[in-house]
């Protein structure tokens, strides 16, 4: 079967400022998605949205003092015709001079039930992750827009979704990746196209109705569109308000899960049965989910299904029910739920090398200890900048720099908890789960008790060999700097 390819070439062109050109960069500004003199990492497909968003980046770069990274991945699902669209990324990244990889994943299916499309995603941003670190970008930019906004709520709430869910994507990911066109519609990104005469790809499969997006797009939106003409912009504006109440609502489960989920060894978890009693349904089923989802190796969030199962057993349950999940075994025990790994999840008892999973070691200043979890020696001291940082002017895995006077004693080694939470340097002073920051980084749910971290009073300062916290890094006006020293027993010894 022959594969069609197709290179729009739309018409004029004009010395007029382009709408759209003004809408991102109040999309850019609103959403705080960038600033001046940063890196971006931009996806670039081919096709019509990703184009746009290049070629807008690539006019703002000069007076933001942006620097441009592009990245394109080449699957090779569509033969020729994937071949062909990056030879045409190539052609437009050369001839506006702008630094281009190209990536050609062999994809491997992760979970069964995962299709290819799905496959493809994974390993996309998991490269543009990647890459991300590797050239020091402080955002990944891809083209989703206001029409794919509609299509993903329109999606979720065919599926059944709740909040979470309807509330579509947003515009800036905690793990750095952004959306600037999202609160623009894809006739607005062809109406620049054309006021520009630029080219662009198109992408056979996206007209296959084999895929459940396709048919929301080509047959569902519409006919929604005919019976109201806006429908892509209320659905849009519809994730904006549904997101900030999502928002808000996780900062409630989260303050939950810290006051009424106790922690025990072997990742056990208590949940109180009264406690839970006296919540509204809502938060209900968001405390049995956050719970669960610790229980799962990718993070991912547990059906209505089996949400409701556990409310259930909480609910209407005697002393020692037990239900049997894939991920986690629910046992009512003595006026509390009892949560632990379950017959399908990677959990191991007893995995963190004798450590003991919810153990801190305290930490004065100064002093050594040694952390059994990945036998390594924790050493901190005080001293001046100046001699701080005599010690090594790049912070490594082994060596970090802290600002003395940013927290408090008594500092503490200790592994995750459930609820855990700090702001990743780097992402300016974004709040992230610690729990997703480990799915980010690949880190096996079974080895996350193994990490330690640095924590103050005020929080966490370090994901020991991995992130400080923004709040407390060196700054300007620092005069006292807390240094940490890390080191692998064993290496030592040699």
């Amino acid at each position: 079967m022959a594969i069609e390819t197709t290179i729009m070439r739309p018409s004029s062109r004009s010395a007029t400022r382009p709408a759209l050109l003004t809408h991102l960069v109040r999309t850019v500004r609103q959403q705080q998605l960038f600033v001046p003199g940063h890196h971006l990492l931009v996806a670039v497909s081919g096709g019509p949205d990703s184009v746009a968003l290049l070629s807008l980046l690539h006019r703002l770069a000069r007076s933001w003092r942006l620097t441009l990274t592009v990245v394109h991945c080449n699957y090779g699902l569509r033969g020729p015709e994937s071949d062909g669209d990056e030879s045409f990324v190539n052609n437009f990244c050369r001839e506006r001079q702008l630094a281009l990889v190209i990536h050609r994943p062999k994809l491997v299916k992760r979970r069964q039930r995962s299709s290819l499309q799905a496959t493809a995603r994974d390993a996309r941003y998991d490269f543009m992750k990647q890459l991300a670190h590797e050239v020091g970008a402080d955002r990944i930019a891809v083209g989703h827009t206001a029409n794919d906004q509609a299509e993903t709520v329109l999606m979720w709430l065919l599926r059944g979704a709740g909040l979470t869910g309807l509330a579509g994507m947003p515009y800036a990911r905690e793990d750095r990746i952004i959306r600037p066109l999202l609160a623009s519609t894809r006739e607005e990104v062809l109406a620049y196209l054309d006021h520009e005469g630029l080219t662009y790809r198109r992408d056979s499969s996206n007209e296959k109705p084999l895929f459940h997006r396709n048919r929301i797009r080509k047959v569902l939106l519409p006919v929604i569109t005919q019976l109201a003409p806006a429908a892509v912009r209320v659905l849009q504006r519809q994730a904006d308000l549904l997101r900030a109440d999502e928002q808000y609502l996780e900062q409630i489960t989260s303050s939950l899960v810290r006051t009424l989920v106790s922690q025990d060894s072997g990742d056990v978890q208590r949940l109180n049965r009264q406690a839970f009693f006296e919540l509204p349904v809502a938060l209900q089923r968001r405390l049995v989910r956050t719970v669960l989802r610790t229980y799962d190796d990718e993070g991912r969030a547990s059906s209505v299904r089996v949400v409701e199962s556990v409310r259930r057993v909480f609910l209407k349950g005697r002393s020692g029910t037990r239900l049997s999940l894939k991920q986690a075994l629910v046992t009512l025990d003595q006026g509390s739920m009892r949560f632990s790994p379950g017959v399908g999840s990677n959990h191991r008892h007893g995995t963190d090398s004798g450590q003991g999973k919810r153990e801190a070691l305290p930490l004065p200043v100064p002093s050594t200890v040694y952390w059994a979890g990945t036998n390594q020696q924790i050493q901190v001291q005080l001293m001046t900048r100046r001699a701080a940082e005599e010690m090594g002017r790049a912070p490594s895995q082994g060596l970090a720099l802290f600002d003395a006077d940013r927290f408090s004693e008594p500092l503490l080694v200790r592994a995750w908890q459930a609820g855990d939470r700090f702001s990743p340097h780097g992402m300016k002073g974004k709040s992230k789960k610690l729990q997703d920051f480990f799915i980010d980084r690949k880190v096996a749910r079974h080895e996350r008790g193994q990490v330690p971290l640095l924590v103050a009073p005020e929080g966490i300062l370090w994901v020991v060999g991995m992130r400080e916290d923004e709040r407390f890094v060196v700054r300007s006006g620092t005069t006292r700097c807390l240094v940490v020293l890390v080191s692998n027993r064993a290496s030592e010894k040699e």
